[in-house]
């Protein structure tokens, strides 16, 4: 690979011809959205938020590249247009889902498909295109891969939130995303289980993105170096581990209907790194690439009807005895070195397909026939991908530019975490009792001025993060908290808190009040 220190201007003026002529040519100049583009069937001005945050990935790169080499003012004046192109396409999903805020306030307790954000929106205005039961809109890994991304382009030094109330809105999609080990959604490919039923599904792509943009989102400063406390995003711990023990249960399935699939690239590599085992991530690559791969990359997941000579467009649905007419044509998504030329420059389609007269060769001898480019053209958010690749090969772009936030190093062994337990008597009598077995403690009185305090406490101050009358948002709803969130030592307003586990607060677990039981309790917790 070439050096990252080299900065020759000829192949980064081809790649920005590449990313003007497939990428923002088709960029809405008021809302900043990328449209489908896919002509005849409806869909020209709808925006795909997961499709916009990769297309609009490649600019925000290529800026980045144009970064290092500002020497004559035609590369400053690039770098500029592209970060901006890249602000306004990340303001213009926030602006549409601001606009629906008051979804995210209800979904936070209802976890309803009805109350979901919904997955695509007007490229011309930024208003819904469909209704809320007519598209497969509960896509937990599209808002996750959103706050994901905003996390790595702040952290890169673009200012893509301007005010307050912003903060308080991606607040509270982090609170929309939290619960995502417990919220069956329609996953990647927006159709739920594989027999297009509509039928929601708990899905490893969607927990690994979410919990891969809470761990991004956390602690992390939206105003860059001109912020404070208040343009601070806070996440609990507790979910994020949550998220991790679920996904790394379910790999490498994506859900109960699929066996696995290809979005599980996603979160094992770029752009979630979200699984820290290296043995599991070694093992569900191997099982991707065994049961998806072949010569024209990978297909979505086993038996995958859509857009093969064998679907039927006039049905919603197939019975699973059906899917069995999918096997071995489905469509292959494209990895590497299959690229179509259009006006001179290297496109990438959006899937190699059989073609209806090879359909029986394919049934009998799996990979034989050849396949034709189909779909989009230039498919965009592989496009974008495909260009950042180059980059990353032609050491224009290092590693560290894309991933500031060091995401990719989430599987590096880290020093072994070293639980220290501090008991505490609650008042003198109790003191008085250990003393008498031996056991010499403070009673919570005599460690002042660190304030101890029930757990509880620390649940309802957790619900003021993202409140905001202005947008009728009322911030954290679920009043539950971890042991890991009790853990830590909080400053606030100048005073110093500790806060007693949950398990302790005989208000909400009655059943502890057995000390066998909150002894047993106390002591898997701390296992945890």
């Amino acid at each position: 690979m070439p050096s990252v220190l080299s900065h020759p201007l000829a192949p980064l003026a081809h790649y920005y011809r590449m990313v003007k002529k497939t990428i923002l040519v088709y960029q809405d100049p008021v809302t900043g959205l990328l449209p489908a583009q896919q002509q005849g069937i409806g869909n020209e001005q709808h925006a795909w938020v997961r499709d916009n945050v990769y297309s609009i990935t490649v600019v925000w790169a290529l800026a980045m590249a144009y970064r290092r080499i500002q020497d004559v003012d035609e590369d400053q004046a690039r770098t500029f247009l592209l970060e901006q192109a890249t602000v306004k396409c990340m303001r213009g999903l926030l602006k549409a889902m601001m606009g629906q805020r008051a979804k995210v306030e209800r979904f936070k307790s209802s976890f309803s498909c009805k109350d979901a954000l919904h997955a695509k929106y007007s490229s011309v205005t930024g208003q819904p295109v469909v209704g809320d039961e007519e598209w497969g809109h509960l896509q937990i890994d599209a808002t996750a891969l959103y706050l994901l991304t905003l996390a790595q382009m702040t952290a890169s030094g673009l200012q893509i939130i301007f005010t307050l109330d912003e903060v308080a809105f991606v607040q509270n999609l982090v609170f929309y995303i939290e619960c995502a080990y417990v919220i069956p959604d329609y996953g990647i490919w927006e159709r739920g289980d594989k027999s297009n039923q509509s039928i929601v599904e708990l899905n490893s792509s969607s927990v690994g993105m979410a919990k891969a943009a809470m761990r991004a989102m956390n602690l992390l400063d939206l105003f860059g170096a001109r912020g404070g406390p208040a343009s601070v995003i806070h996440v609990l711990p507790d979910e994020t581990v949550k998220c991790a023990a679920v996904l790394e249960s379910m790999l490498p399935r994506e859900s109960n209907s699929k066996e696995t699939d290809a979005s599980i690239l996603s979160i094992i590599g770029y752009p979630a790194f979200a699984v820290s085992n290296d043995q599991l991530v070694g093992d569900t690559l191997g099982t991707l690439q065994e049961k998806l791969g072949g010569r024209y990359g990978m297909k979505r997941f086993l038996r995958d009807g859509y857009k093969t000579p064998r679907e039927n467009t006039d049905r919603l649905h197939y019975e699973p005895w059906e899917l069995r007419q999918f096997e071995n044509i489905e469509f292959s998504e494209i990895l590497e070195g299959l690229t179509v030329e259009v006006d001179g420059v290297e496109t990438l389609p959006e899937m190699y397909q059989v073609e209806e007269k090879d359909v029986m060769v394919e049934y009998s001898s799996p990979g034989k026939s050849q396949r034709v480019a189909g779909g989009r053209c230039p498919f965009m958010w592989a496009q974008s991908l495909y260009i950042v690749g180059k980059l990353l090969q032609d050491g224009l772009l290092a590693p560290g530019e894309l991933d500031p936030l060091n995401r990719r190093l989430s599987s590096v062994k880290k020093p072994n975490v070293v639980v220290q337990v501090v008991v505490l008597a609650e008042d003198a009598r109790v003191q008085a009792l250990l003393c008498r077995e031996g056991v010499l403690v403070q009673t919570t009185a005599q460690i002042s001025p660190i304030q101890v305090q029930p757990a509880r406490m620390l649940s309802h101050l957790y619900t003021f993060l993202g409140r905001n009358r202005k947008l009728g948002l009322s911030g954290r709803r679920s009043l539950d908290v971890g042991i890991l969130a009790t853990s830590r030592v909080y400053k606030i307003q100048n005073k110093t808190f500790i806060f007693t586990p949950q398990s302790f607060d005989r208000s909400m677990n009655y059943t502890d009040t057995d000390p066998c039981l909150a002894m047993s309790t106390l002591a898997y917790a701390l296992n945890y």
